[in-house]
């Protein structure tokens, strides 16, 4: 599992890099005209589940706060 600061810090670059990606891929889709609905659901999915790994990256990256 990945514990080394710089290796969370690379995976999380890559992973928003991904979702980026993702974005272009899925407005390209949408304007290149008639819809393929399940391939669509599925890079959403995709996009959905890289915003959720970024997220637990983060967190693991940011120092829990004494409140």
């Amino acid at each position: 599992m990945l514990t080394d600061r710089d290796s969370l810090l690379r995976k999380l670059h890559e992973l928003r890099s991904e979702h980026r990606d993702l974005d272009t891929v899925i407005a390209r889709v949408v304007e290149a005209g008639p819809v393929d609905q399940l391939h669509l659901v599925r890079l959403k999915k995709r996009k959905l589940l890289l915003k959720d790994e970024i997220a637990w990256l983060e967190s693991r990256l940011i120092p829990d706060s004494i409140a």
